[in-house]
């Protein structure tokens, strides 16, 4: 492929940043938001259920052309932080989203105040039943909302607040540029080259690299921590106005899941970090070494690890969803087709991956940083699992496009186990299905325990921050001290893992969303496992799970593809698949 072919193609939205399209549409949203507030404003109560359908439809419409516009200027940003009109145009839509909300979140609060007599009325109507469960899930805030002004208060001071912060963060981790030297030449290198590397069979080069990366985030402590203090701070006031118990709970009601169900979903992903010590200390006797450091984690257990081309990996990847499904692969292969997906690290791209689906007219984007890696090519099917699901969800309206977050990570995660049994599939070298067997271990390891761990810091960190500021030695202390639960005494910390958590983004993006990934793990392997043991007659109740989006509770939405995750044992099986493999491996030895 060509370097503009691995570059995405912004145009399929809008012919440029400066274009007369984009122009008249963002000019258009406060007129048409005005428009909305002056005909609904303090009267959702008083009209009749079908005219609160209407309203609901016209609510929805402006979020359909609002969204295509904001998410251009997020993938732009995201492609280069440091081009000043791409900068500039970002800023703007923040700055015009933030009063676009400010005029529409009444309409919310209206919708979730009405009786529950009206409510139901609205719900009894036939041509109501794609919006029952949007409404149903902003109902459940009702007791955390306040009153209008309140909430426009709050949302008003967001501008320069935490979405200020949020900026600052990308902005500066986009910026790094670092220095080291490999095979004897002084190279630079962008974060996720450096990452990359621990994919090295150096040892040495994995430990360099590493530490790279971490203490160039301490050189800039400073701002992290003040980014970190400031968004836990903001959180915690927030929380105590609204009268929520912990910093975790309104997390959990959007995501539909109590606080003691996920409180057990982590407490059985602890009780078996022993599976993961006993990964570990297999990992050190494979790589001839005592103990390893936790730069070693992802050390190939061959002499050298296969690298790809990404046109190889490509092709790949669109051949294991295609035989799944051969829409799957002509629905993953349009996203290289037709340039919707950025392909290279450089510096002032946004770092690690991400898919983003915009609406269910316009095309989903995938942005990557291709190293050529094993590492790589799962995160290719992972991103590409996740534009699969926004294209299929597609056939829900806007309201119920996106699926709740323990179900986000689900077709991405499928997308993984489809590579790697196409992968294993069609290996015959024992050592290299032992190496792509230790990396589907250290996957599952990385999307549940690892996650769990930061969950369990984030919480830490939000319920400390409630009693004064944090020093970056506390934070660290906290980090080092989560982390070591699961290393136990299988793996050893080096000196600037102290920084480890100053780089990791959904912290600041998308508070409390690490433990969808073991939600989603956990229920991807059941629902790979009845693949298995069902055929094709598993596939249609899949794709119906993946149709739904957002329009059922994660719950409903899994009994769609015949699992049932309120039972009792549900989370151990995935930890017992685990063990399986595990000891599969041990036998390979």
């Amino acid at each position: 492929m060509s370097a503009i072919d691995l570059t995405w193609n912004t145009a399929l939205l809008y012919p440029a940043p400066d274009s007369r399209q984009l122009e008249l549409d963002l000019v258009s949203f406060e007129a048409l938001a005005t428009d909305f507030r002056n005909r609904y404003f303090e009267r959702t109560a008083e009209l009749d259920v079908t005219a609160i359908l209407v309203a609901v439809r016209e609510y929805e419409r402006l979020q359909v052309k609002m969204s295509k516009a904001f998410c251009y200027a997020h993938l732009l940003f995201a492609d280069d932080s440091g081009n000043t009109p791409y900068l500039a145009l970002s800023q703007r839509c923040s700055e015009l989203g933030n009063r676009l909300s400010q005029q529409l979140l009444f309409f919310d609060l209206e919708l979730m105040n009405l009786s529950d007599e009206r409510f139901e009325a609205f719900c009894a109507l036939p041509d109501a039943k794609n919006y029952v469960h949007f409404l149903s899930g902003i109902r459940k805030f009702r007791h955390y909302t306040l009153k209008e002004n309140e909430e426009r208060l709050l949302t008003r001071k967001e501008l320069t607040g935490m979405r200020a912060f949020t900026k600052l963060f990308d902005e500066l981790s986009a910026s790094f540029s670092y220095r080291m030297e490999l095979d004897g030449t002084e190279q630079d290198f962008t974060g996720e080259e450096l990452l990359s590397l621990l994919h090295h069979s150096s040892a040495d080069v994995r430990f360099r690299a590493f530490t790279t990366f971490l203490e160039k985030h301490g050189e800039n402590g400073i701002v992290y921590n003040a980014v970190f203090n400031n968004m836990a701070l903001d959180h915690g006031q927030e929380m105590e106005l609204r009268g929520y118990r912990s910093p975790i709970q309104p997390t959990n009601i959007g995501n539909e899941i109590p606080d003691e169900a996920v409180e057990h979903l982590m407490a059985v992903t602890e009780a078996n970090f022993g599976l993961a010590q006993e990964y570990f200390r297999l990992k050190a006797k494979m790589l001839g070494m005592e103990k390893i450091n936790n730069t070693d984690l992802y050390a190939p257990v061959v002499e050298s690890e296969r690298t790809y081309a990404f046109d190889e990996a490509r092709d790949m990847v669109v051949a294991s969803y295609a035989d799944y499904d051969p829409d799957f692969g002509r629905i993953v292969a349009a996203f290289f087709d037709e340039r919707r997906v950025d392909v290279l690290p450089r510096t002032g791209k946004s770092g690690g991956a991400f898919a983003m689906g915009i609406s269910p007219e316009a095309p989903p984007f995938l942005l990557l940083n291709f190293t050529g890696t094993l590492r790589d090519l799962a995160t290719i099917a992972h991103e590409a699992g996740h534009g699969l699901h926004f294209v299929l969800s597609q056939k829900q309206t806007m309201l119920n496009y996106h699926a709740p977050l323990p179900l986000a990570e689900t077709a991405s995660v499928f997308g993984e186990m489809l590579l790697t049994r196409a992968l294993l599939e069609n290996e015959c070298d024992p050592t290299v299905r032992k190496s792509l067997l230790c990396a589907k271990i250290e996957d599952i390891i990385a999307t549940t325990f690892r996650q769990t761990v930061l969950t369990r810091f984030e919480l830490r960190l939000h319920t400390e921050r409630t009693t004064g500021l944090l020093s970056n030695d506390r934070i660290a202390e906290i980090w080092l001290e989560e982390n070591g639960k699961l290393f136990g005494d299988a793996v050893d910390m080096i000196p600037a893992y102290r920084w480890g958590w100053s780089y990791i983004s959904h912290f600041i993006h998308s508070r409390f969303y690490c433990y969808s990934y073991t939600f989603a793990e956990l229920l991807v392997l059941a629902l790979f496992q009845k693949y298995r043991e069902d055929g094709n007659s598993f596939k249609p109740g899949y794709r119906r799970l993946l149709e739904s989006g957002g329009a059922l509770s994660p719950a409903d939405t899994a009994r769609l593809a015949g699992i049932d995750i309120t039972e009792g044992d549900f989370w151990q099986k995935g930890y017992d698949f685990l063990g399986g493999l595990i000891a599969e491996l041990k036998a390979s030895l």
